[in-house]
Order: structure tokens, then C-alpha cells, then sequence
């Protein structure tokens, strides 16, 4: 092989060496992997990484294709057509495959809070590739095709546009990466008008002023405070509330569904008021129960208990399910001698036990599209209602529409319920341990409807308005417990779950004290309440237990039901609202929105009746989440304020470091090395090309600052090209004129800098 061919093979060699490292370090890519990695972490936080070596190595493919289409516009503008279609159809294929047995479509999960919604993997696929061809689309266009500096500029926005929908803050990283990547942009396609004022820097130079943009950016993002603003967005949220898309959200991701898998109480962050309440204390809104529990898929059912029901023309309607039970009772061993002692009850005082008095609550909807109207805890009767067709009572205690119709988004519902406070009474939770000692707790809760229901008939029972409210708690305790015990028992079998409950509960006989420590083993585990934790596939209520201790009110509520379960305390999910948001100034008028959707269990305490538990601690717990937040928010804005500060300070004073450095290391070297060492320093502070001669360098810096470097000129090439060894004298000469060098440099560019200054001061003036 000859050396022409050799010197081909090296030079091939080279281009395509330079051509990797030109286009894997092409600033252009890298921008659009920073975008494309800033809008991933919003969808899939976990994959970030994973998505951000996709995109930076399809991106590079992508990017050579359209290096080929800018070369050939006529064949490029159908080949660039195939493969946006490719991307297209593929997306298409992708989404297919992800509506499988997933209930909502697309386009509706894309509109939606991804924290509202169960993760599908197929849908985030089809995200990303859509994304991907856009964002590479343009950015590529509007910086190798046609540059348009305001273009790149709404380029930038998308990302922040993706989080913005959302109420949702991008982290700080991707905020200063994507400033930087928008920086670097501008600097490698920046555009200057010709004339006299523009001047032209070099690539060092830009690089310099992109660090420092960067040091300075971070500082003031960390030190500058955030201004609070509370925008009205009265007239966003009228016309959002007003939207059918609203509507069709709150009845499939909110409350009104045959299943739940939690994913509505994941970043719930909407402010739109949905229901206007009027109570003397805040409580619990239910609009759902589920029975079943699968975990499989980690996700809760109804089933005949929570749809059974019976329909009620009346606007007056007994609910029979807040509680109530112990008054009941002893009512019916006080007028039925013969009951009490069949089942013991001789001692049961209705005049001992220190009744709870009802209360009334009222609530105004603002909200269309459900069928279920907000039960409160507790409540005992639907008192008044303004809708005016049949409405159906669950053995759930839900309050449904008829025949599938929905409510309006003005209805008003009034009710009666009975607040907590009647386990306070030691008097009270001794009755309710006698008659939860009955034998046969169903056929006793029987036979005491029936004794009150003749004395109801035989006796005036205008004397005691109750009688009417006790036959109705008794009957549909009494027929709900019989045929639902045993499904609501149900706890999958799960040993672990059985082994801990028991070991909770241990030494506790009262079905309340069971279920007061079930509702505190949460807080005194440090369990922490996390709304951005993502749950892996397969995920279920054992791995909340005993591995992750993270979640929402979805989880607490799960395990605390399945956990009263195992120790033979009847329960079921419930979901509704929490009302927590008091109207300014008012001590009685609440405002619920969709952030204030909730789970919670509902525990049948025999011997008293339905209870509902808050395991969830959420007050605690969130301010706990905040705290943690914030603190690591603090130490990583000290992090980054002082990495930022000593940038910056090493950015200022590099020039003057690298000048003293260089100069210790000269003087120490050989003179031949100093002598050359000085000729590089030299081409490099002046930025001038190592194409030149040292003549040739030597009249440029004589021209730029009027020193002198001739005789280190002559040394280089009496040692480079003479092969003469230089001396000391050589070298102290040598770095004599490197610093006449420097510090002429340095006056000469002051003096560059006046007379800009005074240039323009003349030209303002019309001189």
C-alpha cells in the first residue's frame, strides 16, 4: 500500500471521526433531548432517563434523514412526508394497543391530569413519539433551515406549556437546562445586521457568556423571592365549568364509577367549586361505596350491596344508616319486657345513654353530569331536595337518581345526620358491647323492629317522634347485616394482612377500640401520605402494608378496610369528598372541590351501626410532605446558589488564574518548551488561528496592542526549525515579552472600549 493511500485511509479516518463528534455533540440535538426529557418527566417522572437516551439516539437518526431532505427539497419533502406518516401510524398502533381494557380513550387521558388517571404505558409511548417527531421537527427547522430566533423562543414555551396545564412546577434542573440549551442555540445561529455596531465574537467568547448567563441565571432564580399572586380565574373556570369535557371528567374520573383504582386523588389540584355547604362542622361527603377488593389489579368493585336499592318518591326519606342503633334497642327493650330478657337486655337504660342530637346540613351543587348525590357521615334522613324525579337509596346509604339520570347543576339536597361524639360516653360504649354480646346479632335487631313497629300501631306514637326513625334504623340494619356480612367480611385471605390486624388489635375487645387502633396504626408507623409516589405495576394494598408505606387516602382507606375485615369487623370503601375549605370569614359555609376528593372506610360497629374512620392523618401528613419538600428545596437552592456563586467567581477570575498558573509552570519548564509554551499562550489570549506563521502572529499582536514579541518569535524558530538548544536567558526573555504581551492586551482592549463609547456618544449626537 503506497502512502497516498495511507494518507487517504487517515484522512477518511478523520472525517468521519470529526463528523461523529460534530454531530453527537450537536447543540441542536442536545436541546431538543433536553426538551423532549423536560416534557417525559412530566408523564413518566421514573423514565426519564430511559426516554432521554431514546430521544438523543432516534433523534440523532432522525436528524442525518433531515440533513438529506435540506439537500434535496423535491425528493426530502416526500421522504420527510413518509416518515412523519411512520410516526404517525405507529402512535395510531400504539394507542390501540393501549385502549385494551383501559376505560377511557386518548384523547381524554391526554386532556387529563396525568395524576388523575391510571398510568398506561402504551398511551405515554404514543406521547413520546408524537412529541418526538414535532419537537425535532421544528427545532431542526427553525435553526438549520430557517433561523427564527422567535420561533426557538415558542419552541421553549411547549415544555412549560405541558406542566403550566396542569398547575403542575418543572423542576429547577430542567428549567435552567432548558434556558441554557435556548442560550446555546442563539450562540452557534445568531444573526447580526452589517453594519459598523455588530460586533462579531468567537466561539470561545460565546461559550464564555453562555457560563455566565448560566452562573447568573441560577443565582437570581435562587436568591430572588417568588412573587404570591392570586390570579382571578373566575372567568377560565366559568367557562371550564360550563364545558361538556368538565362534565364528562367529573362522571368518569372523579366519583361517579363501578370501580376505582384511586388514580383521582393523585395530584387532584382543581380549585372549581363543586359543591356549596352549609354545616355546623366539616365532614365527610360520600357519593360511592365498593365492596370487592382485587388484588390482582389493586382495584375496588361495587356489587349487589352497593347498587342494591329501593326507590323513594317521597321528599322525606329515611337513610337508617348513621348509627342510631343503641337508642333503637333499648327503646325496644323498654316497651318489650319479653325481648329484653330473651336477649339480656334487662339492664340496657334507654334513659342512661346520652343521645348524640342530630344535626341538619345543606348542600348546593354547581356541578352537572352525576347521579350520585354527597351523602354526609352520619346522615339519618334526606330531608329536602329540589329534584323533582324519583330518586333511589342504596344499601350503600348513596343517594342515586332514577333511571339513570343525572342531576343538575343547581340541586340542592338537605340533610339530618348525627355527628360524631357518642363513643365519648363510657355509658354509651358499654351499651353498645351489650348488644354487640347478643347471640344472634341479625335476629335480634329483628325482633326489635318488630317490637317497636306494633307498639308503633297499637300505641299514639305522636308522643315520641322517634318510633318512626327506630323501626327504620332496625329494619334495614337489621336486613342489610344478614345478607351482607359475609361479603363484607372479605379479605381475600391475605395471612400477612390477617397476622398484623390481630397483632394490632390484640387485647381489645370492643369492636370501636379494634377500629381506633387500626385508625392510628398509620400515624404511629410512619406512613408517609405521598400524592406523586407512582405505584409500580402490580402494586397492591399488601405492598402499601409491608414495603412502600406511601400513598394516598386511596391506600389508607384499602388497608384499613381489609385490616377491619380480617378482624371480623364488617367494612367497605367509600368515596365522596372531604370538606376541609371554609368561605372567608365564615365559620359554616364550605366550599368542596375537586381537590377534596377522598376515600375512607366505613366499619359496621356492632351494637351501634355504620361509622366512617380516617385513616389517612391527611393534615399531618401533607404538612409532614411539605416540610420534607420544602427542606430539600431549601438545601438544593443553597446547593445550587453556592456552586452557582463560585462559578461565576471562577468565570470572572479564570483569565487571571490561568495567567498566574501559566506563569509558574514556564519558569519551572525547560527553555525550549517555555519558549513554546509562550508562542501557544500567546495565540490563544489574542485569538489568533495556529494557521500563522510566528511572523505573521508576531505583526498581529504588534498591530492589536503594540508589543513586541519579535524576540520570542526568534527563539521559537531558532529551537523549532534550527534545532538549537535555547538557555535560560532564552527562556526569562521569553516570558518577559509574554507578559509585556498580556498586559498590553489588556490596555489595548480598555482603550477598544472608550472609543466604542465614544464612537457612540458622537453618533447620538449627530457629530
Amino acid at each position: 500500500m503506497n502512502m497516498t493511500n495511507i494518507k487517504n485511509i487517515e484522512t477518511n479516518q478523520k472525517t468521519r471521526r470529526e463528523f461523529l463528534i460534530r454531530t453527537f455533540a450537536d447543540p441542536v440535538l442536545i436541546y431538543a433531548v433536553i426538551a423532549m426529557s423536560a416534557i417525559m418527566n412530566h408523564y413518566r417522572s421514573s423514565l426519564t432517563l430511559i426516554y432521554s437516551i431514546a430521544a438523543y439516539a432516534a433523534g440523532w437518526l432522525i436528524f442525518r434523514i433531515f440533513d438529506y431532505i435540506n439537500k434535496h427539497h423535491v425528493i426530502g419533502f416526500f421522504a420527510y412526508i413518509i416518515l412523519a406518516g411512520a410516526f404517525i401510524a405507529s402512535s395510531r398502533s400504539i394507542i390501540s394497543v393501549g385502549s385494551i381494557n383501559y376505560p377511557i380513550s386518548w384523547g381524554l387521558w391526554f386532556l387529563t391530569p396525568v395524576d388523575a388517571v391510571q398510568y398506561n404505558k402504551w398511551y405515554t409511548l404514543a406521547i413520546f413519539m408524537l412529541f418526538l417527531i414535532f419537537m425535532l421537527s421544528v427545532i431542526y427547522y427553525f435553526t438549520r433551515v430557517r433561523y427564527r430566533m422567535f420561533m426557538n423562543f415558542l419552541i421553549l414555551i411547549i415544555p412549560f406549556a405541558i406542566y403550566g396545564k396542569e398547575n403542575e412546577e418543572m423542576s429547577t434542573g430542567f428549567i435552567i437546562a432548558l434556558c441554557v440549551g435556548f442560550v446555546l442555540i442563539l450562540a452557534n445561529f445568531r444573526q447580526l445586521s452589517d453594519n459598523s455596531e455588530a460586533v462579531v465574537v468567537d466561539k470561545p467568547e460565546a461559550w464564555k457568556s453562555v457560563a455566565v448567563f448560566t452562573a447568573i441565571f441560577a443565582i437570581i432564580s435562587t436568591l430572588v423571592p417568588k412573587p404570591e399572586i392570586e390570579a382571578d380565574r373566575t372567568m377560565i373556570e366559568t367557562m371550564i365549568n360550563a364545558d361538556a369535557l368538565t362534565d364528562r371528567f367529573l362522571e368518569m374520573l372523579n366519583v361517579f364509577r363501578d370501580d376505582s383504582t384511586g388514580q383521582q386523588f393523585r395530584g387532584t389540584t382543581d380549585d372549581t367549586p363543586l359543591y356549596y355547604v352549609i354545616s355546623p362542622q366539616p365532614m365527610q361527603l360520600k357519593t360511592a361505596t365498593f365492596t370487592s377488593y382485587n388484588y390482582e389489579d389493586d382495584t375496588w368493585h361495587s356489587s349487589g350491596i352497593d347498587s342494591l336499592l329501593y326507590s323513594s318518591d317521597e321528599n322525606h326519606t329515611l337513610l337508617g344508616f348513621g348509627g342510631g342503633v343503641p337508642e333503637a334497642v333499648a327503646f325496644a327493650a323498654e316497651i318489650d319486657s319479653g325481648f329484653a330478657e330473651k336477649y339480656g337486655l334487662e339492664n340496657l337504660d334507654s334513659a342512661g345513654i346520652a343521645s348524640v342530637h342530630k344535626k341538619n346540613v345543606k348542600i348546593f351543587s354547581t356541578n352537572r353530569g352525576g347521579n350520585s348525590a354527597p351523602v354526609p357521615q352520619g346522615a339519618i334522613s334526606l330531608d329536602q331536595t329540589t329534584y323533582n324525579d324519583g330518586i333511589f337509596i342504596t344499601d350503600g346509604g348513596t343517594v342515586l337518581t332514577d333511571n339513570g339520570k343525572k342531576f343538575k347543576g343547581d340541586e340542592q339536597f338537605s340533610f339530618s345526620y348525627m355527628p360524631d361524639g357518642f363513643f365519648s360516653s363510657d355509658i354509651n360504649k358499654s351499651a353498645v358491647d351489650i348488644i354487640a354480646g347478643t347471640d344472634d346479632y341479625a335476629e335480634m335487631l329483628y325482633d326489635a323492629y318488630f317490637s317497636v313497629s306494633l307498639y308503633r300501631r297499637s300505641m299514639d306514637s305522636e308522643n315520641n317522634p322517634n318510633i318512626e326513625v327506630y323501626e327504620d334504623i332496625l329494619l334495614k340494619n337489621a336486613s342489610f347485616y344478614d345478607e351482607a356480612e359475609n361479603q363484607l367480611l372479605d379479605y381475600g385471605g391475605n395471612q400477612r394482612i390477617y397476622n398484623l390486624a390481630n397483632e394490632i388489635t390484640a387485647g381489645l375487645e370492643s369492636e370501636y377500640d379494634k377500629a381506633q387502633a387500626l385508625e392510628w396504626y398509620f400515624i404511629n408507623n410512619d406512613f408517609n401520605y405521598d400524592m406523586d409516589y407512582q405505584k409500580a405495576v402490580g402494586e397492591n394494598v399488601e405492598d402499601f402494608l409491608f414495603k412502600t408505606q406511601r400513598g394516598v387516602c386511596y391506600e389508607y382507606a384499602t388497608a384499613m378496610t381489609l385490616m377491619a375485615r380480617a378482624v371480623g369487623i364488617p367494612a367497605r370503601y367509600c368515596e365522596g369528598f372531604n370538606m376541609q375549605q371554609l368561605s372567608e370569614g365564615s365559620t359554616e359555609n364550605y366550599i368542596v372541590t375537586g381537590r377534596d376528593a377522598h376515600g375512607f372506610p366505613e366499619l359496621y360497629i356492632k351494637g351501634y351501626g355504620w361509622k366512617s374512620f380516617e385513616p389517612t392523618m391527611t393534615p399531618f401528613s401533607t404538612e409532614q410532605e411539605k416540610r420534607s419538600a420544602s427542606d430539600t428545596l431549601s438545601r438544593a437552592g443553597i446547593i445550587i446558589l453556592l456552586l452557582s456563586v463560585f462559578a461565576l467567581i471562577i468565570i470572572i477570575l479564570m483569565p487571571i488564574i490561568t495567567h498566574k498558573l501559566f506563569l509558574m509552570l514556564v519558569r519551572r519548564g525547560m527553555p525550549d518548551e517555555a519558549v513554546k509554551a509562550v508562542i501557544h499562550r500567546i495565540c490563544r489570549v489574542y485569538g489568533l488561528p495556529h494557521t500563522l506563521t510566528v511572523r505573521e502572529m508576531s505583526e498581529s499582536v504588534y498591530r492589536r496592542s503594540g508589543a513586541d514579541i519579535s524576540g520570542t518569535a526568534g527563539l521559537f524558530e531558532k529551537s523549532v526549525y534550527g534545532g538549537i538548544g535555547l538557555d535560560e536567558n532564552d527562556r526569562v526573555q521569553a516570558v518577559r515579552e509574554y507578559v509585556s504581551a498580556y498586559d498590553a492586551l489588556h490596555e489595548a482592549k480598555k482603550t477598544e472600549s472608550r472609543e466604542r463609547r465614544k464612537h457612540k456618544k458622537y453618533r447620538k449626537n449627530g457629530i
